[in-house]
């Protein structure tokens, strides 16, 4: 099996606060390190009372300090709300303190609604605009005549960690390629999309000082329970909170048992199928034909999984499950 990541929004569930959310995001990446997985990124989002990860190069940096071999990024970090300097800055400051081990993932969106858009932005806000001005500071490309030229983002001697461009869509496809960057497909949400998105992407690449061949990853929400049932339990809080965040509720995930509770229109059902579209959800047998067939289907160089469980013990337990499923080098023997 090729190298599993993991996607995290620390979710604030029905009887946690999000302090509490972000302390059990720690305990996850620690878990995961453990057991082998090759990437923790954690996702930006504001004003969402269901997610705690509004800051995510602050969990980033301690993350890495208290985890030992996992690389840690951003998945991603949204370029419309964030100074380009201010963010090369910060970067190159991440991977002079834990060289080799930070991943740079930005997006285009904004993680928002538009009023909490508007209270983060300041400017053009412009994402490829803010790209193509990231990547030059990084690679002191401006021109002889621009203003910025003559800025030195500090520390000078570091290059930015890897750069990954995430995308839903044809178009950041198209970008990534362009700029021969690696690109990661948010298959958790849009996985109609992910194989003709990687198919784009490696057939528009162009190599780059930083990549000489295309490198896509794949997200896609995986739920492992102790069988199919249980995995099916665990996921319809999942189902609600996609339905209440379509319809602009806002609250904290829901439990299991109040999202068993709560009577689906046939409406709300297609919502939620919709969104759940290409998730791998069962027992280990189940998964783990899952994972191999959706490699086989896109071509991915590595999955990112996403468990947006309201449990950290339940979450803890199906990346458990999965590593135990797919060999992990460190998993636990279940036996």
């Amino acid at each position: 099996m090729l190298p599993l990541s993991v996607l995290d929004l620390a979710p604030v569930g029905p009887d946690s606060s999000p302090r509490e959310a972000i302390a059990d995001s720690v305990t996850l990446a620690q878990h995961c390190d453990a057991l082998g997985y090759e990437r923790y990124w954690v996702a930006e989002h504001h004003s969402m009372p269901s997610i705690a990860t509004s800051a995510p190069e602050v969990l980033v940096a301690h993350v890495a300090a208290v985890t030992r071999r996992i690389r840690v990024g951003t998945g991603g970090i949204m370029l419309p709300n964030h100074n380009p300097l201010r963010l090369v800055e910060i970067f190159r400051t991440l991977e002079a303190l834990y060289p080799g081990r930070i991943d740079f993932g930005v997006g285009r969106a904004p993680g928002t609604d538009p009023v909490t858009a508007s209270a983060l932005q300041r400017g053009t806000s412009d994402p490829n605009e803010r790209l193509a001005e990231l990547l030059a500071f990084d690679q002191s490309a401006f021109p002889d005549q621009h203003p910025f030229r003559n800025i030195v983002p500090m520390p000078s001697d570091v290059r930015l960690p890897p750069i990954w461009m995430l995308g839903s869509t044809m178009a950041g496809a198209t970008i990534a390629a362009s700029l021969g960057l690696r690109y990661a497909f948010a298959g958790h949400f849009a996985m109609r999309n992910a194989r003709s998105a990687l198919a784009l992407y490696r057939e528009q690449f162009r190599p780059s000082n930083g990549l000489v061949a295309p490198r896509a990853m794949l997200a896609v929400t995986v739920i492992c329970g102790e069988d199919d049932a249980h995995a099916n339990d665990l996921t319809i809080p999942l189902r609600l909170a996609v339905v209440r965040n379509r319809t602009g509720t806002r609250a904290p995930l829901p439990s299991i048992e109040e999202a068993k509770a709560y009577r689906f229109t046939a409406d709300e059902e297609r919502i939620a199928d919709e969104f759940l579209h290409g998730a791998i959800v069962g027992g280990t047998s189940r998964v783990r034909a899952g994972l191999e067939q959706l490699v086989s289907e896109t071509g991915a160089d590595e999955l990112m999984l996403a468990a947006f469980v309201p449990d950290i013990t339940e979450r803890l337990q199906s990346y458990e499950r999965v590593s135990q499923a797919v060999e992990l080098e460190n998993a636990p023997d279940d036996t």
